[in-house]
């Protein structure tokens, strides 16, 4: 693709508008790691909402929409969007309780709410193994995109693609701490929503795809494997079981609630619990996460979409895109790369914001997980076990060398990778199992850092005997492996709870009176803390679970029924529309209310 000046322009623009506010931050970062890692617990709501969705929203994702869309139509999407779930759950059960532990990261809880060297042996694994091995994943996955993307547009290598994206984010990352994420990010999110509608609007006007009426009658009479319908927002129960059960029947049932994954982990973690811990408030915390689970699922996701839908008329095999693309390394061509494919339509100018766009979502995503990763391998792990007691400005600089090395590690396992979807399946599968535990620490004592053990090896064994046999073709299907995983974890965890050592009481005691978590979990704990029932009765009023719950329940409502409501128009099913900007509308007037009374 050949960029003119003005394209080169509003590209630098893009970079100039989202790096430069950002170097102001770097002497308020440096100041100590609770402004380095945690912007000084004074983050307002909406940028710490902001921040979350342009984290989430990075090169890979697209790419990995695109894939889904055409191995598996838009119905496949349920894999992600069952995480609503999940997202708004921490929005009205676990944010205040974050926040509320005033920990530095989710990480640190560990010491709290668990005893003994157990506790102290699993923030240490998990700073390492989030921090380090999981985190270097998942930056590879985006790194990944972005070779797809610049391999695709400009010809670059793998190599020449790191060496540029990386040394930007590396330098920022390192330089200007959780503030310089926060308002790079906060810049970032207007850019890259901007680029990518553009995309969507200009890969529909296509003449071979001729607009959305003519989008939607040649899919309509276009199939996939087994009979798949590329344009149905549910699965095919009757005639596709196999991938409705993959695609809608286990996220819906069991992955929301069981698997970790980042961005969307039961009880919240990683670069979630980074924001929910920054926030000035309870009230913030709560506001933001809320604000992120709608603009994540509501806004973002069909842009993505379209351009997926319309890759399958313009290029309906990947031999269509390898001989589009005769100069792309073989090794890269794969469904996901039908996303950049599709940008070499865009008219001049367009093109310029997009290439700022794919900037911007490469770096607020990775800068986000440089950060994360540093926080666990600097405060949880090095100054934990390592290095106690040195100067903060030890620290910061350990902080700093550490997003060094992420940076490093992440680009070498680029070049290990193929898909997106390779590693999102990895993800899951690793995670999967320990996600109850996540949920059930909050409120049932007997959980205890013996079980988070038992949970990760107990998951990532099963996980290798997966792989070895899909290497010997052997293996059972991604839906039969994960509900196999979930089971056999779920089951070594829970036995563990009931027949390990046991977290010591005063730990337990102190962990109940700080967070104050609800339910009958923590009976017996109470009655040794000398804590009144009607004392605790005052503490979950504060909460208002019931109240809660139906914010809950009102909040996955104007998500699913904005987001279908969306798709409908772009259909043109008036009737659904209607309907479901009934449902939009009465849920949000219960949700509004609901947060007025919890915030109150």
């Amino acid at each position: 693709m050949h960029l003119h000046v003005v394209d080169w322009i509003i590209a630098s623009a893009c970079v100039l508008i989202c790096f430069l506010p950002a170097l102001a931050f770097g002497k308020r970062s440096g100041k100590n790691t609770s402004e380095f890692f945690a912007s000084g617990r004074s983050v307002p709501w909406w940028l710490a909402g902001i921040s979350l969705v342009a984290t989430t929203f990075s090169s890979d994702t697209p790419n990995l929409v695109a894939n889904i869309v055409r191995t598996q139509g838009v119905a496949g999407n349920w894999q992600w969007w069952a995480f609503t779930l999940t997202g708004v759950a921490t929005v009205f059960f676990f944010a205040r309780l974050w926040r509320r532990s005033g920990v530095l990261t989710d990480l640190e809880f560990y010491e709290m709410r668990y005893s003994g060297i157990s506790a102290s042996a699993v923030r240490g694994f998990r700073a390492v193994y989030l921090g380090l091995l999981f985190n270097c994943m998942i930056m590879a996955t985006v790194d990944l995109a972005a070779v797809k993307i610049a391999g695709v547009l400009f010809g670059l290598s793998r190599w020449e693609t790191l060496l540029g994206v990386g040394l930007l984010n590396v330098v920022f990352a390192a330089h200007s701490g959780l503030w310089g994420v926060l308002v790079i990010d906060m810049f970032q999110f207007f850019i890259k929503m901007a680029a990518v509608i553009a995309a969507a609007y200009f890969a529909v006007e296509l003449p071979q795809v001729g607009g959305l009426s003519g989008l939607l009658s040649k899919l309509s009479h276009i199939h996939g494997p087994g009979g798949l319908s590329y344009l149905s927002m549910l699965p095919d129960f009757t005639n596709n079981w196999t991938l409705a059960v993959a695609v809608f029947v286990m996220p819906l049932a069991v992955q929301w609630w069981a698997v970790w994954y980042p961005g969307a982990e039961p009880g919240g973690g990683s670069y979630v619990a980074q924001r929910m811990l920054a926030s000035k408030s309870e009230k913030d915390s709560l506001g933001g996460t809320l604000f992120f689970n709608l603009a994540h699922y509501v806004l973002r996701p069909w842009p993505w979409i379209l351009v997926g839908l319309a890759s399958l008329i313009v290029y309906p095999t990947l031999a269509d895109i390898r001989r589009a693309f005769p100069n792309v390394d073989p090794a890269l061509i794969g469904n996901d790369i039908a996303f950049p494919a599709m940008l070499r339509f865009l008219p001049v100018g367009w093109i310029g914001l997009m290439v700022g766009g794919l900037i911007a979502a490469n770096s607020s995503t990775i800068l986000s997980h440089l950060n994360w990763g540093a926080s666990y391998l600097v405060h949880d792990f090095y100054r934990r076990f390592l290095k106690p007691g040195e100067s903060e400005h030890h620290y910061v600089t350990a902080g700093r060398m550490a997003t060094v090395l992420l940076f490093v590690l992440s680009s070498a396992l680029v070049f290990a990778l193929q898909t997106a979807q390779q590693s999102f399946n990895i993800i899951l599968q690793v995670g999967a199992g320990t996600g109850l535990l996540y949920l059930l620490r909050w409120f049932w004592w007997r959980v205890t850092a013996w079980c988070e053990i038992v949970a990760m090896l107990s998951s990532f064994g099963i996980s290798v005997v997966f792989a070895v046999m899909s290497r010997r073709g052997t293996a059972p299907s991604t839906d039969q492996q994960l509900l196999t995983t979930v089971i056999f974890t779920t089951i070594c965890w829970l036995l563990t709870a009931y027949v390990g050592p046991k977290t010591d009481l005063q730990v337990l005691k102190d962990f109940y009176t700080k967070v104050h978590p609800f339910g009958p979990g923590w009976r017996r704990i109470r009655i040794e803390a000398g804590i009144s029932k009607a004392e605790a009765a005052a503490w979950a009023k504060t909460d208002n679970v019931p109240l809660a719950m139906v914010g809950w329940v009102s909040g996955i409502s104007v998500i699913w029924s904005g987001l279908f409501l969306v798709g409908n128009l772009l259909y043109g099913r008036i009737g659904y529309v209607m309907l479901l900007s009934a449902v939009f509308v009465v849920s949000g007037l219960v949700l509004v209310g609901v947060i007025r009374r919890l915030w109150n």
